[in-house]
């Protein structure tokens, strides 16, 4: 089975800005990947160029086993832009219904049951909408016609907590259907909840591809230990795989980078009472790619 999208040496200049730089990238069919990345680090040029918005420098781009050039490919794809332009005039019900045409139908049965779940009046014109509701506008017209492939760009942006959680649903349901959902955004949590695997992009250059779980076994971890007398902090920074450590009222605090061996070690010589471990964090994992890139300048 071919992949869902593929791109290879994919480049584009804009006069002396190179905004995304010999991109090689493959999408699995089925997949929910992440694709990460700061504000201006090339996330939506490259959905542009899977698109044919925007024709590439050079390179190439496959999507679907054609291109995004191809009117019968584009019917098979559900795309919600980051930026996401609608005529004011419009109502909900009457972007659905052009959109609907573009894409050879839409489900009227499944409309009212997307504009129900989040909660949209689709009688109501695009201009009287919060940013909120024209954005579930246009998560509705991205999922109507139960898409092969969902190009989401910052899907969220505007959504309440509990909406979000909705939304979240939503594309869980979507993959285990079968579509391949390529989710870009610069927030990871967004990701975190979603992804099967992650792209990091930084200044147009992809510099790792992922699965959670072995960003996971890269992240942080995060230790107090409670223990009984006093503790000297700096004996636990020297500790090896120990980046941080604080003490402070029988409390020691410390992330720790791969084995936790030498540190159990270094806590066997105090009486621990108690040890609490928090959640491993892809913060800082994720972080750390960009402040390579800030201490090589």
């Amino acid at each position: 089975m071919s992949s869902a999208v593929r791109t290879a040496g994919l480049t584009k200049d804009f006069g002396d800005l190179r905004a995304v730089d010999h991109l090689d990238l493959e999408v699995e069919r089925g997949e929910v990947f992440g694709y990460l990345g700061p504000n201006g680090a090339g996330k939506s040029t490259t959905i542009r160029m899977l698109l044919d918005f925007l024709r590439p420098t050079s390179g190439t781009a496959e999507v679907l086993g054609g291109t995004g050039a191809d009117p019968e490919v584009r019917r098979r794809i559900g795309y919600l832009p980051g930026d996401l332009k609608l005529d004011p005039s419009y109502t909900g019900q009457e972007v659905f219904d052009f959109y609907g045409e573009l894409r050879g139908g839409f489900d009227a049965a499944l409309v009212r049951r997307l504009t129900d779940r989040f909660e949209l009046d689709p009688r109501r014109k695009v201009g009287e909408l919060s940013t909120g509701n024209r954005r579930k506008v246009g998560i509705v017209q991205a999922f109507a016609h139960r898409p092969d492939l969902l190009v989401l760009d910052e899907p969220t942006s505007g959504l309440d907590p509990l909406l979000q959680q909705e939304f979240n649903a939503l594309v869980r349901e979507a993959a285990a259907d079968g579509a391949t959902v390529f989710l870009s955004s610069h927030v990871l949590p967004e990701v975190e909840v979603l992804a099967d695997r992650v792209g990091i992009l930084r200044r147009g250059v992809l510099v790792a591809v992922k699965a959670l779980h072995e960003l996971r076994a890269e992240a942080r971890q995060r230790i107090d230990l409670h223990v009984r007398g006093d503790v000297d902090a700096a004996a636990f920074r020297a500790v090896p795989g120990v980046v941080e450590a604080e003490a402070a009222e029988g409390v020691v605090h410390v992330a720790v980078e791969g084995s936790v061996d030498a540190l159990v070690k270094e806590a066997a010589r105090h009486e621990v009472v108690r040890v609490v471990t928090h959640d491993a964090d892809l913060e800082d994992t994720f972080l750390a790619y960009y402040r390579d890139e800030e201490e090589g300048r």
